[in-house]
């Protein structure tokens, strides 16, 4: 077998939903199994994958065991030469698989290979590559040092920035919520460490794999969204975390630091300086106009009747006509994934929103934000 996805789900039913229609879609010609992991999720994620999805493999655990805990058990079930570490609220283009695989094939020593990322707004998100994260560079992402000096390699290591986004190239870090590699690397490196606190768990399997002396990746010639704002809230707790997370790498891997420690701890009161000064976000705005870029005159009524709003409906290739406030829904029983991520990209910071309706449902889903949780909406 080619490929074993490893999808570790808590609580995601929709995302769970979507995630895994666009998985199929990309294997679809391929030699490839889906293993969905279940940690205990009290919504109706199990029930959706045995009704839904009769042939994905479903690992229900007793309770939340955790990230790498989780995604352990899953690789323990796969068969295929490689693996993919795939977050639940993500969604990838029906080239994606065959795209890294076909990449990773071609390199020597390859370690881990991640994709380029996007948010349910359609702009990359900057965790797609990173450095490791040794005492300083943790302090110049922690501080936001990385964005006043980007070109400068005594400060940009955090976000791997000798690499712009469009660029596929040798990393060090890569992120947990999508990485390929080889299951026996996987094994033999011990898959992720059951005693790492969160936030740090991809960080150090990304490291351990380098001390193998393989090399991980950057590959950017396939986007996935990642709606990363259903498990990410940027605030105070979350940074004294992430302390903790990199405190744990430190003194896995290196030696235990006092500048690493007043590092973090300056950087933290530096964020929390700033969030004073930045004050309450500015609260959401409703859409103005809705546009459904499909062919399905019943739907569009369907939708008029929900929402309580006119809705256009436009072909693909009319996307960018329009004024105002426009929330874009896309009919994915019309058009397919990797045209979706597309659209996402090309149209992003141009005053729309977007929302999905995967094929053969009845919500729409999408995240106007990396830092809120994402929307979901059950079509009547």
């Amino acid at each position: 077998m080619q490929l074993s996805i490893i999808i570790l789900n808590y609580n995601v039913c929709y995302f769970l939903e979507q995630c895994v229609l666009s998985v199929e879609s990309a294997i679809k010609n391929m030699d490839a199994e889906i293993i969905v992991i279940d940690n205990n999720s009290q919504d109706d994620s199990c029930a959706m994958i045995k009704k839904r999805f009769p042939n994905v493999k479903l690992i229900e655990n007793a309770a939340n065991l955790g990230f790498p805990k989780g995604n352990n058990i899953g690789v323990s079930h796969a068969k295929g030469e490689y693996i993919c570490i795939l977050n639940p609220d993500t969604v990838v283009a029906e080239d994606t698989f065959t795209k890294v695989l076909a990449f990773a094939k071609s390199q020597k020593e390859i370690g881990i290979v991640g994709v380029k990322l996007i948010d349910g707004t359609g702009n990359f998100l900057p965790e797609s590559k990173r450095g490791t994260p040794l005492p300083w560079v943790a302090f110049t992402k922690i501080s936001g040092l990385y964005k006043l000096f980007p070109k400068s390699s005594f400060f940009n290591k955090y976000y791997a920035q000798h690499l712009n986004e469009n660029q596929t190239g040798k990393i060090d870090i890569l992120v947990g919520a999508f990485m390929v590699m080889k299951r026996e690397l996987y094994t033999e490196i011990g898959g992720f460490d059951e005693n790492c606190f969160m936030y740090s768990d991809d960080i150090d399997l990304s490291y351990m794999v380098l001390q193998k002396g393989k090399s991980n990746y950057y590959f950017h010639e396939t986007t996935v969204i990642h709606y990363k704002g259903e498990s990410t809230v940027k605030d105070v707790m979350y940074m004294k975390r992430s302390q903790e997370a990199m405190n744990f790498f430190y003194k896995k891997h290196f030696r235990s630091s006092f500048l690493f420690s007043l590092f973090m701890k300056l950087g933290i009161v530096f964020f929390s300086l700033v969030k004073t000064f930045k004050g309450k976000p500015k609260p959401k705005l409703s859409p103005e106009n809705y546009v459904l870029i499909s062919d399905d005159e019943v739907l569009r009524e369907r939708l008029e009747y929900q929402f309580k709003k006119p809705v256009r409906l436009q072909s693909e290739s009319e996307i960018l006509l329009g004024n105002g406030k426009i929330e874009i829904i896309f009919d994915q029983n019309y058009i397919d994934f990797k045209a979706i991520i597309q659209a996402f990209e090309a149209n992003k910071n141009k005053g729309f929103s977007f929302k999905v309706l995967p094929k053969l449902s009845d919500f729409v889903i999408g995240s106007n934000s990396s830092f809120d949780r994402g929307e979901v909406i059950e079509i009547s």
